[in-house]
């Protein structure tokens, strides 16, 4: 029998799924609007329209993740993982509230918000985690979650500490309870979420949950870009 020398224990895994991670806060850091919102520097229009567009996305948040915890209960695969992700859907709850709280204090009410139209990147994103959850691999949510709370702990605290400093959107102090909420403490969800996806070992549920990080890294962006939404309560 033929014995391979010299090879190199297998990496883990969950390496490339900090790479997306890492990934992702790189590019963000050299886009402008994003690099304007880390700096609080962006004005009040930018702002309000960042907050419009993770509202948009937020507000799925919830039923997708007990959505694909229930399901993967139902398939009988990874208890804990869906477990967990039942946790999670229950600390999302309501965190579009608070975006509609912080728009509501930039002078946008609800109804402004809900006719104010999603960008292509998040009607992607809601399309294609829709799809991993209700048709496909639900552990591949997972991916999704983790690369955003990363991004939440290394800029959510700072930013609001920017924002607050240049003081320069009107009512600043009243519209920063989302991104205060998801500072520090994704830090560990993000490490808690890292060690128990250790445990999944299935290769095709690996590449799934990889492929929905990769995915949501790519459309992220959209969340600056500039006129992709038309607000509808608004014509002048």
């Amino acid at each position: 029998m033929h014995t391979q020398t010299g090879t190199q224990p297998q990496k883990d895994w969950t390496e490339a799924l900090e790479h997306e991670a890492r990934t992702l806060l790189e590019e963000l850091d050299t886009h402008p609007a994003a690099r304007q919102l880390f700096d609080g520097t962006l004005d009040a229009r930018s702002y309000a329209r960042y907050l419009v567009q993770t509202y948009h996305y937020v507000r799925w948040t919830t039923p997708l993740l007990a959505e694909a915890g229930h399901r993967m209960k139902r398939l009988g695969r990874h208890a804990a993982l869906g477990d967990l992700l039942l946790q999670k859907a229950a600390e999302e709850r309501g965190h579009e509230r608070w975006l509609l709280a912080d728009l509501r204090n930039l002078g946008w009410p609800a109804e402004r918000v809900e006719g104010a139209g999603r960008s292509p990147s998040v009607t992607a994103y809601i399309a294609w985690n829709r799809y991993t959850t209700f048709s496909g691999i639900p552990t591949a949510f997972l991916g999704t979650a983790y690369v955003l709370e990363y991004l939440s702990f290394h800029r959510a605290s700072s930013t609001v500490e920017h924002l607050l400093a240049a003081n320069t959107i009107p009512n600043i102090r009243k519209a920063v309870t989302f991104l205060r909420g998801h500072g520090n403490v994704d830090g560990a969800h993000a490490a808690e979420l890292l060690s128990v996806l250790r445990t999944l070992t299935d290769p095709g549920e690996q590449a799934a949950l990889l492929l929905s990080a990769r995915t949501t890294r790519a459309l992220y962006t959209g969340l600056f870009s500039r006129g992709e939404a038309r607000d509808t309560a608004r014509t002048s």
